[in-house]
């Protein structure tokens, strides 16, 4: 075999065991490639005690209760529920019937130690520079859904 055939097939070798190290990595992070999981998708994936994750869902109306700095809520998605304790400062948006999503561990009695807690903002959130533009040109008034988004309904409707 010639200089420039050996090159080539080393270099076919180092595409070869690159491409294999890829999958296999791929496939390995396909369960923990995950933004976060509901409280249902906990429940029926039967999750092992102490797998750290990010829970999230709606934190349950009535739940909140606090202790100096430790907090306590449940997350649900409708379907199931997770109850969280957390320690530390909540952020500002953090509020019963908001979205929230919680970094930590699962504990071995099905409740959730959060590390983190992240309040999210509902759909309506707009920057004010693109709220401030759509005014501009007559396509959304304040009081108005946000040009995407659907109204809230009422419970029950």
């Amino acid at each position: 075999m010639t200089r420039k055939g050996r090159r080539l097939v080393m270099i076919g070798a180092g595409v070869g065991v690159l491409g294999l190290a890829a999958a296999l990595i791929l496939s390995a992070l396909t369960d923990t490639i995950v933004f976060f999981r509901t409280p249902t998708e906990i429940a029926e994936q039967h999750v092992a005690p102490g797998t750290r994750l990010r829970l999230g869902g709606l934190v349950e109306t009535g739940s909140v209760a606090k202790s100096g700095t430790l907090t306590t809520f449940a997350v649900t998605d409708g379907n199931a529920v997770v109850k969280v304790a957390y320690s530390g400062i909540l952020p500002d948006l953090f509020r019963e019937g908001q979205g929230v999503v919680a970094e930590g561990a699962l504990q071995p009695d099905g409740s959730f130690k959060a590390d983190s807690v992240l309040a999210k903002h509902d759909e309506k959130y707009m920057p004010r520079e693109v709220a401030d533009a759509l005014k501009a040109q007559g396509v959304w008034k304040e009081g108005d859904p946000a040009p995407g988004t659907t109204p809230a309904r009422a419970p029950g409707s």
